[in-house]
């Protein structure tokens, strides 16, 4: 017997975990600070700057349900978009930032519009209607779409295109509750981008015929003007068109589509181009201006050789115009920015314009209130008026008449 005894095992203990101590902030978040984002220390699971922190929290683009521009006679017809084509004009209203269940000032706005059909001149009347985004707020179901949408544009005689705001991606309300969907912007897609036209079945017993857009982005190719509209995501601000969560897929299709746009100069007549996008790319109140989204936008319009003739936007609930002024090789060119969140839903103070010019941009007009923006275009140029529209629902102007030369670049 061996009388070699065995030592007792001895006990490994393991280090204690040192517990995370977190450190309370001077201020509800780490970036109100004077120190710039490059020399910022990184926030761990954010990043350096709140825009960082915001893409994290961003939902993907639905996917295009077809890669083929849109036309105006899908729009309204192919002897409607003849007559324009052959009348050698066309006009349209834009708005944003509409949707409000038994919102007054929203059908006192529709109905503003309305009195510019004229039932006996078609050609003359606005061809569609131009929304730029937060169609719904809060509620994306067919209960929603029926009292925040079809109710109130129940007698709009024009057809209603649109490109979504964050609302109407948004899965979750302000409370944490559902807002009706659970793939983002399935109710915008199932309103505005049906297989084929006709009336969805959230419209209930109002027949109102929504158009096929091919997606949530999307070119409408119409006779005298090309409009390019972007999807600028669920963020409260800033929009993005691209990002490291989202991906580059809607901004590698806009490259495409303006150098699509770009060619077909070469081989026919110079049509205007309007960009569309529910964030704004300036803004002096209600919501801030998206720089990084700027920043895609100009780097597509460089890759792709062109610059719009004008940018829509919305998100902010006033009326704002912005000035841009461009150097395009030996041309130089003065783009009007609008935000036009002025639909119905709530509205939102701004700062007075002054019309200085900071860098390359001046602030110009500015108004806090409800209207709407009719845009005429015709081979020469595109004239923009803004329509105020007051608690009473009389109609004044806004603004004065902008019109941009589409040989010039200018202002006139």
């Amino acid at each position: 017997m061996n009388n070699l005894q065995l030592m007792p095992r001895k006990t490994i203990t393991p280090p204690k975990k040192k517990k995370a101590v977190h450190k309370t902030l001077r201020f509800a978040h780490p970036f109100f600070t004077a120190v710039p984002p490059a020399s910022r220390p990184v926030v761990p699971g954010v990043g350096k700057q709140m825009t960082d922190y915001i893409q994290n929290k961003l939902l993907p683009f639905p996917a295009p349900q077809r890669n083929t521009a849109l036309t105006l006679d899908e729009i309204i017809g192919s002897a409607g978009a003849a007559e324009i084509a052959a009348a050698g004009r066309i006009r349209f209203h834009s708005i944003g930032d509409t949707g409000h269940e038994n919102g007054l000032m929203q059908e006192l706005v529709a109905a503003a519009m309305i009195t510019d059909y004229d039932i006996a001149h078609p050609v003359t009347s606005p061809a569609f209607l131009l929304h730029l985004g937060d169609v719904i707020y809060y509620d994306n179901t067919d209960k929603g779409y029926q009292s925040q949408f079809y109710i109130p544009y129940k007698k709009y005689p024009g057809k209603i295109i649109a490109i979504p705001g964050n609302h109407d991606g948004e899965l979750f309300k302000f409370d944490g509750t559902p807002t009706g969907q659970k793939v983002t912007l399935a109710a915008f897609q199932r309103n505005f981008c049906q297989p084929k036209p006709g009336v969805p079945p959230d419209a209930g017993t109002i027949y109102r015929e929504m158009v096929s857009q091919p997606g949530v982005y999307w070119y409408l190719d119409a006779p005298l003007v090309d409009i390019v509209g972007l999807y600028s995501n669920i963020g409260e601000g800033p929009g993005f068109i691209s990002g490291s969560v989202i991906g580059q897929s809607q901004k590698d299709w806009l490259i495409k589509t303006l150098t699509t746009i770009a060619k077909s100069r070469n081989t026919g007549a110079r049509k205007a181009l309007v960009l569309a996008v529910h964030h704004p790319l300036y803004s002096e109140g209600g919501h801030s201006a998206s720089d990084i989204m700027l920043a895609d936008i100009d780097d597509a319009c460089k890759k792709a050789n062109i610059l719009p003739d004008a940018v829509l936007t919305a998100h902010a609930h006033n009326y704002q115009r912005f000035t841009r002024y461009v150097k395009s090789g030996t041309e130089n060119w003065q783009i009007p920015y609008f935000v036009v969140g002025t639909g119905g839903r709530g509205s939102s103070p701004v700062k007075a314009a002054n019309g200085k010019k900071t860098g390359d941009v001046s602030y110009d007009a500015s108004y806090m209130g409800y209207g709407y923006l009719t845009i005429d275009v015709t081979a020469k140029n595109i004239v923009f008026n803004f329509t105020q529209v007051d608690a009473a629902g009389k109609k004044s102007a806004f603004d004065k008449t902008i019109t941009v030369d589409l040989k010039t670049h200018h202002l006139v």
